[in-house]
């Protein structure tokens, strides 16, 4: 039966009644944000005159929500088959309610909504200085203070140490507040993702991984394979494209300080051209920051034209059941038949998962750091 998903609930999966009565479960998976449930269910007056589900301790404030979702044939509500074939979408915890009441409750419904196990490390500020680490170091120092198991890879392109004698590192903030300002000044993705099963959490500090065969090809063209019938694809060509770097350091006396000049993200492009090429001409910004090396300078200067990089992104909507695939945050996916700029590997940035009784569709949003092959004969704009 299409829309096959297991919801566990502190733990345990949900009775068949709950089940029976689940309008709709949305999770939204995201590079660069916490993942989000939105779990909808009909409101009834109860036998003891109380309302159903308003005041169910399974939907209680930071209740733990899981959902695994399955690609394939298989009962809702039922465990998976085949453990390879469940993907954990969502673990996390209830963080809010809205009651919508009508006269005799006849359309009336409870919304639940619930973040991933990130926001545990989002319940206390604190003042810290970190001190002969590298910022790869402090985060899975962090995910591992709140059982969360670090990714092995975030020790690659690590920092240097953050020493006494020039810049330590200071901490304002809460835990992932902080992990994710260093993330993204050393170009990296901070998130906490389920593993193969709820409960088993992954930290992620680190860039995004683009190597390997694509998780899966989507295709519009094939009349009986076809896997999405729409896609809206656009590319902007306003983003940067070098760096020009320049600092001071407290251990060199030499005025011009260090400079780290880069046209260079440090990813691997996902096709032929990347922006400069494509366009033709190269867009370059200007970046100081206090560091304490030439080496951390041109990681800052990597990391802005990372965050740049991504100049094409692409739209759609596809079903489980047409794919044979649960979309994932951070796979790296493959578009056929769309024409030779457009088509190949994008990374899969972003993903919103809609399960009914009837379906389980993802709205997905794609990205990709280059284009492909230029039309014989043609040249870039030669601004």
């Amino acid at each position: 039966m299409p829309g096959g998903y297991t919801l566990l609930l502190s733990g345990r999966p949900a009775d068949a009644d709950l089940y029976a009565s689940i309008a709709s479960v949305e999770v939204e998976e995201s590079m660069d944000l916490p993942a989000a449930l939105q779990l909808t269910v009909p409101v009834v007056r109860t036998a003891e005159g109380d309302l159903s589900y308003v005041a169910d301790s399974r939907f209680a404030p930071l209740a733990n929500i899981a959902v695994v979702a399955t690609a394939g044939a298989g009962e809702i509500g039922g465990l998976f088959g085949a453990a390879a074939r469940g993907e954990c979408i969502f673990d996390g915890y209830a963080l809010s309610h809205k009651i919508h009441l009508d006269s005799g409750t006849a359309s009336s419904t409870l919304t639940v909504w619930a973040q991933d196990a990130s926001w545990l490390m989002n319940l206390t500020e604190k003042a810290r200085e970190w001190v002969d680490v590298t910022d790869a170091a402090v985060a899975n120092a962090i995910f591992g203070d709140y059982g969360i198991v670090p990714s092995d890879q975030n020790l690659a392109d690590d920092s240097p140490s953050h020493t006494e004698s020039g810049h330590s590192l200071m901490q304002r903030g809460s835990d992932i507040q902080f992990l994710r300002s260093l993330a993204r000044r050393n170009g990296k993705v901070c998130r906490v993702a389920c593993a193969g099963q709820p409960g088993v959490r992954i930290g992620y500090f680190a860039k995004p991984s683009l190597g390997g065969d694509p998780a899966a090809t989507l295709t519009m063209t094939d009349i009986e394979n076809w896997t999405v019938n729409a896609l809206d694809i656009e590319w902007d060509a306003t983003r940067p494209t070098a760096v020009v770097a320049r600092q001071a350091l407290f251990s060199d006396t030499d005025q011009n300080g260090v400079s780290a000049d880069t046209d260079s993200s440090g990813l691997a492009a996902l096709a032929d051209r990347a922006l400069a090429d494509f366009t033709g001409t190269a867009m370059s910004v200007l970046l100081a920051a206090p560091v304490d090396d030439g080496g951390e300078l041109n990681l800052r200067a990597q990391a802005l034209l990372r965050d740049a990089a991504w100049f094409v992104h692409c739209e759609g909507i596809v079903d489980v059941e047409r794919l044979g695939l649960v979309l994932r945050a951070g796979m790296v996916v493959a578009i056929a038949g769309i024409g030779a700029l457009h088509s190949g590997r994008y990374l899969v940035w972003a993903v919103r998962h809609t399960i009914t009784a009837a379906a389980h569709t993802m709205k997905f949003t794609l990205v990709r750091n280059a284009v492909g092959p230029a039309p014989v004969g043609a040249t870039g704009l030669g601004l």
